[in-house]
């Protein structure tokens, strides 16, 4: 009986926490859940629609070159002013010493050029609805969705109702 009790009061605490877990992280989700297939509410970030196609565009990057920069150093050295007073009124003295101080002084030139890699497209994940928000005539618009997003539309058959956050509109 006692043991009963107990269980039965974890299972309580358990869902309490899971429904008070999911009410607390609206601050950061803004509703946004991202479900294919299901019924989730609709929040003004999310789109619905019948899944239509799907489409990675992988990164695509060229050779380009760029002035490459060193370090140039030389030395140098300045005079600093010292200064000492001592007494007081009349009787005031100011002793003036100079000192050598050596630095290094530093600055970035030129030197030749280098080849890197410039990203010219990035990778993107795109997903295209039909029906988007229940209106019929608007079909084939595409967005652009995460990858987890994406993976989950593509393992969902074609016309299966999707509601998602995009990340932009086409692709």
């Amino acid at each position: 009986m006692f043991m009963t009790r107990r269980l039965l009061a974890a299972g309580v605490t358990a869902v309490l926490m899971a429904g008070l877990g999911a009410c607390g992280s609206g601050g950061t989700d803004n509703g946004t859940q991202d479900n294919v297939g299901g019924h989730i509410q609709p929040s003004p970030e999310t789109v619905s629609g019948l899944r239509d196609t799907v489409r990675h565009l992988s990164r695509k990057t060229v050779t380009d070159t760029r002035p490459h920069l060193v370090s140039r150093c030389t030395s140098a050295t300045k005079e600093v002013r010292h200064t000492s007073r001592s007494g007081s009124g009349t009787h005031r003295t100011t002793r003036v010493w100079y000192t050598t101080e050596r630095y290094r002084s530093c600055r970035k030139v030129r030197q030749g050029t280098e080849t890197y890699r410039r990203v010219v497209r990035p990778e993107r994940w795109c997903v295209s609805l039909d029906d988007v928000n229940g209106v019929k005539a608007r079909d084939d618009v595409w967005y652009r969705v995460t990858r987890g997003i994406y993976d989950r539309a593509q393992a969902a058959d074609r016309h299966t109702r999707i509601v998602f956050a995009p990340t932009g509109s086409g692709c």
